[in-house]
C-alpha cells in the first residue's frame, strides 16, 4: 500500500482541525481519569480527538492501521500503511492550563517510520516532514542546529509515569547538566523532539518513551538533519515503550 503526498496534505489538515478541539476545550469540565503509572492522566478530550483522527484516517487511507495511545485495541502491522497517534501530548500541560501540548501523527509503511504530523495549537504551529523530502514548519523549512555538546541546550522527560526509572532519571539529568549547557523540562516528548528539528533545542533525552510519544516527531527531526535513536544507539520501536535521544547533526551518541 502506497502513501501519497495528497494523504499527508490530509493528515495535516487533521492534525490541524483536531487541534481547535483542544483549544475550544473546558479543561475544567474534561472528565478527568488515571490510566496506570503515576500522574499518568487522560481526559474525555484525549478520547474526542483521537475518535475524530482514527475515523478520518480511515477515510483518508482505506485499509490502513491504527494504534493510539487511548486505544483498548491497537494493530501492531509491519505491512501496508500505519497510523500512530497521540491525541493530545502534554495531557498535564493541558489540564493545568500551560498551553504546551500537541497533536502528534507519525505514519509507518511497511514496517518503517515515514512521515509525521504535528500540530500545536496554541502557538499555531504544524511540524511535518515525509521521507526524503524534507521538515517543514507551517510550511517553511527546518533544519537541526550545528551547535556542540557543551553549547547545547537540551530538552529531557523525567519518565514521570514509572517510578522505577526515578533514580535513574536523576542520574542522566545530572550526566547531562555536566556535559551540556542548560536544561529545559516542558512535559511535551513530542514538541521536544519537535524543537531539536527546527534549532529551538540541540538535544533532547528521556529513559522511556511510547512510540506515539515519537512515531511522528522522530521523522521531523531526521528529515532536518539530525539523528534520533535508542539509549544504546539502536532503532526506536514502532511497537514497544523505548529509551530516546534526539541530537542535532553534530552531537554523537558515543558523546554521551
Amino acid at each position: 500500500m502506497m502513501f501519497t503526498n495528497e494523504q499527508f496534505t490530509q493528515v495535516c489538515a487533521l492534525a490541524k482541525r483536531c487541534g481547535q478541539i483542544i483549544l475550544n476545550a473546558d479543561a475544567d469540565r474534561a472528565g478527568v481519569s488515571v490510566k496506570e503509572g503515576s500522574g499518568n492522566f487522560v481526559t474525555k478530550y484525549d478520547k474526542m480527538v483521537q475518535d475524530v483522527i482514527q475515523e478520518e484516517l480511515a477515510r483518508i487511507a482505506p485499509g490502513s492501521h491504527f494504534i493510539g495511545e487511548e486505544s483498548d485495541v491497537n494493530e501492531r502491522c509491519e505491512e501496508g500503511v500505519l497510523f500512530i497517534v497521540d491525541p493530545i501530548d502534554g495531557t498535564h500541560n493541558f489540564l493545568k492550563g500551560l498551553k504546551h501540548s500537541c497533536v502528534s501523527i507519525g505514519v509507518a509503511v511497511d514496517g518503517k517510520r515515514y512521515a509525521g504530523a504535528v500540530y500545536d495549537p496554541y502557538r499555531d504551529e504544524l511540524f511535518s516532514a515525509m521521507r526524503g523530502q524534507g521538515a517543514f514548519l507551517n510550511g517553511a523549512p527546518i533544519r537541526v542546529s550545528d551547535l556542540p555538546l557543551e553549547q547545547a541546550l537540551t530538552f529531557f522527560g523525567t519518565c514521570s509515569y514509572y517510578p522505577e526509572l526515578n533514580e535513574a532519571s536523576a542520574a542522566a539529568y545530572l550526566k547531562y547538566l555536566k556535559l551540556t549547557a542548560d536544561l529545559r523540562r516542558t512535559g511535551s516528548s513530542t514538541l521536544d523532539l519537535c524543537y531539536v528539528a527546527c534549532g529551538r533545542a540541540d538535544l533532547f533525552f528521556e529513559l522511556r518513551l511510547c512510540p506515539w510519544d515519537y512515531a511522528a516527531a522522530s521523522v521531523i527531526i531526521e528529515e532536518a538533519g539530525g539523528k534520533v535513536t535508542n539509549g544504546e544507539g539502536g532503532e526506536v520501536s514502532l511497537f514497544e515503550k523505548s529509551s530516546v535521544i534526539g541530537m542535532n547533526s553534530v552531537i554523537r551518541l558515543e558523546e554521551i
